[in-house]
């Protein structure tokens, strides 16, 4: 069975409590390139459920914080 990077990650984070997944995010941001993509994925799944006025400040969020 062939499973997609993305199934993977989304797996890896089922039936995690919300303090398990907070702390898996918190874990990688900064931390090494490899665990990139997970987050992308995570911020995938947010962004897909998430309504456009809480995109909306998602994209705010990051132009105030871009160089």
């Amino acid at each position: 069975m062939n499973i997609t990077l993305r199934q993977a990650i989304v797996q890896r984070v089922q039936n995690k409590s919300n303090d398990e997944l907070q702390e898996i995010i918190a874990d990688s941001i900064g931390g090494e390139e490899r665990v990139l993509p997970g987050l992308g994925v995570l911020f995938e799944i947010i962004w897909q459920h998430s309504e456009a006025n809480i995109q909306n400040e998602l994209v705010e969020t990051l132009k105030g914080h871009l160089p």
